[in-house]
């Protein structure tokens, strides 16, 4: 079990799909280690859309401290490279003071900058940024894709398409730098000065299904529609291009009734669930463990 007086500084890091419990059991190892957790999810670090982003409640959250989790505004830009910055400050902050931190989160390169660090690039200038992001809402994104394409194909093969904000970024980084995305990319680790323990949470596939079904009508009821509502005159920003908010934006269209759009809803959670488990899947430095059978007491050991 960690000493905190006697072992070198240690983050405990909390993955795993959607809907597997990650928030519950990370605010159990942060009370009992009495410590502060670090959002490493990419949308819950906007304020404004709780419900979509699973954000845990004050009840929930049962006093622990979280961080970089509804901090921004929606028409904020903040990108991997960012996070890992300010994911990097506090989780050192926390370990001189506390000798242990918990970093909760799904989202697969937040975790790894975290854990690894994200290849140097060039910061993007404002204007560049400014005037993409106007090309963006006059052409829309198939034109994105498309200047993806023509600027680095390389690239374009291999990324997620739908994922725009990727595609977004590759692309002002190119206009920044004068050179291919691809270029830039190292690949390579970066050390850290401290132990990283990773936890990743793993269910059986009808069960994870189950769950995450389960969760999208708890979000509905929890009022799902009325947050989209909310939001439905920022939709061309990209902190609402997400699961949940894409599906209930294109039935206020009317491309899709209410009961389709929820259908979607789920069905697109499990397909993003299928690339969480796909990213890890070749990591052998993960603890995997089974829902099922979890016991903080018995993971502490493990630590």
């Amino acid at each position: 079990m960690i000493n905190k007086h006697n072992i070198k500084p240690t983050l405990i890091v909390i993955s795993g799909p959607t809907a597997t419990g990650k928030s519950a059991l990370s605010v159990e190892m942060a009370r009992r280690l009495d410590t502060d957790i670090i959002s490493a999810d990419s949308r819950q670090i906007y304020s404004g859309i709780p419900i979509v982003t699973a954000v845990p409640t004050e009840e929930e959250r049962r006093g622990v401290k979280h961080h970089l989790m509804e901090v921004l505004p929606l028409d904020a830009y903040y990108s991997a490279s960012e996070f890992e910055r300010d994911a990097l400050q506090i989780t050192r902050r926390l370990l001189e003071e506390r000798g242990v931190a918990v970093a909760c989160g799904g989202s697969m390169m937040y975790v790894d900058a975290l854990c690894h660090g994200i290849d140097e690039l060039p910061t993007v200038p404002h204007d560049i940024r400014s005037q993409l992001t106007d090309e963006l809402s006059q052409n829309g994104s198939e034109w994105l894709v498309a200047e993806l394409e023509r600027l680095d194909p390389d690239y374009y093969n291999i990324v997620d398409k739908n994922n725009l904000k990727r595609v977004f970024h590759a692309v002002e980084i190119i206009r920044a730098s004068g050179s291919t995305y691809t270029s830039l990319r190292t690949g390579q680790k970066k050390e850290r000065d401290f132990n990283i323990v990773k936890i990743l949470l793993e269910a059986e596939r009808p069960i994870l299904f189950d769950r995450i079904n389960r969760r999208v009508d708890c979000m509905v009821e929890a009022g799902l529609e009325e947050e989209a509502h909310k939001v439905w005159p920022l939709r061309h920003l990209n902190s609402l291009n997400t699961v949940g908010l894409k599906e209930m934006f294109a039935w206020f269209e009317g491309s899709m009734t209410r009961a389709e759009a929820i259908e979607r809803i789920k069905k697109n959670t499990r397909v993003y669930a299928k690339k969480q488990i796909t990213w890890r899947k070749k990591d052998p430095s993960w603890i995997r463990l089974d829902i099922a059978h979890l016991d903080p007491a018995r993971i502490l050991n493990l630590i």
